[in-house]
């Protein structure tokens, strides 16, 4: 690898992925030029793939920096030991569970020579090992990340944000930053949903965003996966990772606009069902109670803003399950508070 300093750096958080890192990282090689630097972080897996990967940099000599973490913190604390470690100009996070398409590498090396951009959004397909007829109908082949007009530099915070939003796919490795846009930004150690908890954040801070509507990563749809298994922890995470969000689009020189606010209400709504909805499976009143005080929270425009947006749209089946989840969860709300002893009880 060469002593300069790399155009990139592509980071691979691992844990426990031996079955699909030899096909990820030749994906990589397969692309990547001597200005690249390939930087993979094991976090003390336990199914031989920090064998695998000293296996592979012995194949590839020189191409590739191993790191290993001394014990295992998650995969935020292993993102944040990669972005303290990386070198390049350019800082890419890929997944070692899916792999890089061919023609990636090339289509961002000639968007990184627009003028002034420091941000690059891409598409991406779903793998799955045995796809059906109803995956591919949902267009599986090819989702789009973003809404902003293709190949055109955008200086419109609140596009950017709004396009995130609306599609609703807050996942690291269809962005490619500047590493400028990572200072003082680190994942929150601990938690899953690490990047809806840190993508909306650097969005806001991207002067120049600039989108190829190209699949450049292949995602594995796999069981085992942090997303494939659901729990309440997980469930609390991915409702903790919207804290805060309000003040957020409201911080900066550049506020986010009513479109961007409606945008995010309605992925922050999305969430909030999902949450609900293992709640109420799991006859769980106090967390039904508790994600309804957060929605109310996190929203960055008011309930009655975002019914009303939605019923401009047409989505009243969506305003309606809305609706029954807030009752649902002031139900709860109620039956705690009537629950709890008044003062002077025994």
């Amino acid at each position: 690898m060469s002593e300069t300093r790399p155009w990139l750096s592509i980071l691979l958080p691992i844990y426990n992925v031996r079955p699909y890192l030899e096909a990820c990282v030749a994906s990589l090689l397969a692309q990547v030029d001597d200005g690249v630097e390939l930087l993979l972080l094991d976090d003390c897996s336990t199914d031989g793939t920090d064998e695998l990967m000293r296996d592979l940099a012995s194949r590839h000599p020189g191409r590739l920096t191993l790191l290993f973490h001394a014990q295992n913190g998650g995969v935020s604390a292993a993102r944040n030991s990669l972005l303290d470690a990386a070198r390049g100009d350019w800082l890419w996070f890929v997944d070692p569970d899916d792999f890089l398409e061919p023609g990636a590498m090339l289509s961002l090396r000639q968007a990184l020579q627009v003028p002034d951009v420091d941000l690059v959004l891409c598409d991406f397909r779903d793998v799955r090992a045995k796809p059906k007829l109803k995956h591919r109908f949902r267009n599986e082949h090819h989702k789009r990340t973003h809404i902003m007009a293709p190949r055109q530099p955008c200086r419109d915070s609140s596009l950017i944000l709004e396009g995130m939003f609306r599609q609703g796919h807050l996942h690291l490795w269809t962005k490619v930053a500047r590493r400028e846009l990572w200072d003082g930004l680190r994942f929150p150690v601990g938690h899953c949903f690490e990047d809806v908890a840190v993508l909306p954040a650097l969005l806001q801070r991207a002067r120049c965003a600039y989108y190829i509507p190209e699949v450049w990563i292949g995602y594995r749809k796999r069981p085992g996966s942090i997303l494939a298994t659901g729990s309440a922890a997980k469930t609390d995470d991915m409702q903790d990772s919207l804290n805060g969000l309000p003040a957020l689009l409201d911080a900066g020189p550049r506020p986010a606009n009513e479109a961007a606010r409606l945008a995010a209400g309605f992925f922050v709504a999305k969430m909030y069902i999902a949450a609900m909805r293992y709640a109420q499976q799991h006859a769980d009143q106090p967390r039904l109670a508790h994600y309804t005080s957060q929605l109310e929270r996190n929203l960055p425009c008011s309930v009655e803003q975002l019914l009303a947006d939605w019923r401009r749209r047409g989505w009243w089946w969506r305003a309606i399950r809305l609706t029954h989840w807030i009752r649902v969860g002031r139900r709860a709300q109620a039956g705690l508070a009537s629950a709890k002893p008044s003062a002077g009880t025994s």
